[in-house]
């Protein structure tokens, strides 16, 4: 079976001064190439601290997480750096945009950090703006741009390095209902179009665009459910 995420028997303990915190407790969970994928779970669940494992934006205490075929789990900073530029695209609540910067040079700086030539990354970033239906917005700066505009700005810069999945962060947190509508409908289409998405959420409505639902308490998976109608594709007003 073609797995992009392996993680086997994680635990993620904090430590404050002689109290040890168990944020995940002997995690295991398996995403196949190209599912949709929701994690949800109340403030506390770990459903944060498993996001940022997967994210390698950190590692686990214990167990081991295969991504995409490479072994992640003991490597050091500068080689998560590596691999989160290039496997991973991130879409934050807080979009996480430069603000002295145009949509297009935020889009572009992914491409920096890999190496990429100026032409390339220039030609990409065009693309992928198109894709997200900005192009008449590329040259503005994120103080010009609606909530709705900042954050396909960040779905573009997700996608411009081809990633091998998209994490997307309470993607919609700071946006209004139908702009949040609009931003789920790009997922939806980006999904479609053959990519890995895993979207972390604490609201059943969001959750629903997924194929699938994981639930996250106290550290444990409570539940592990294929969502037999997702929300799919509906009309509103452009974000």
């Amino acid at each position: 079976m073609d797995h992009i995420i392996q993680l086997q028997g994680i635990v993620k303990n904090y430590y404050i001064g002689t109290i040890v915190v168990q944020a995940l407790r002997k995690v295991s969970i398996n995403i196949k190439r190209n599912e949709y994928v929701a994690i949800m779970g109340p403030s506390g669940s770990g459903k944060s601290t498993l996001m940022n494992l997967i994210g390698c934006l950190d590692t686990a205490t214990e167990g081991n997480y295969i991504l995409n075929g490479t072994d992640v789990s003991k490597m050091e900073d500068n080689q998560l750096a590596e691999i989160r530029n290039r496997e991973i695209g991130f879409v934050f609540q807080t979009f996480n945009l430069l603000p002295r910067y145009t949509a297009l040079e935020n889009v572009m700086l992914p491409m920096v950090y890999a190496g990429v030539n100026k032409q390339t990354r220039s030609e990409r970033a065009m693309k992928v703006i198109e894709d997200v239906a900005l192009t008449d917005r590329m040259d503005h700066k994120p103080n010009e741009l609606s909530g709705g505009q900042r954050q396909r700005v960040a779905v573009a810069r997700a996608l411009v390095n081809d990633p091998s999945i998209i994490l997307a962060d309470e993607p919609t947190g700071n946006l209004d209902s139908k702009t949040s509508l609009d931003i789920m409908n790009l997922l939806d289409d980006i999904h479609e179009a053959g990519n890995t998405i895993i979207l972390v959420t604490h609201e059943e409505d969001i959750a629903r665009h997924a194929h699938r639902i994981i639930r996250l308490i106290d550290g444990e998976v409570a539940s592990d459910e294929v969502n037999k109608n997702p929300a799919g594709r509906k009309k509103s007003s452009t974000a």
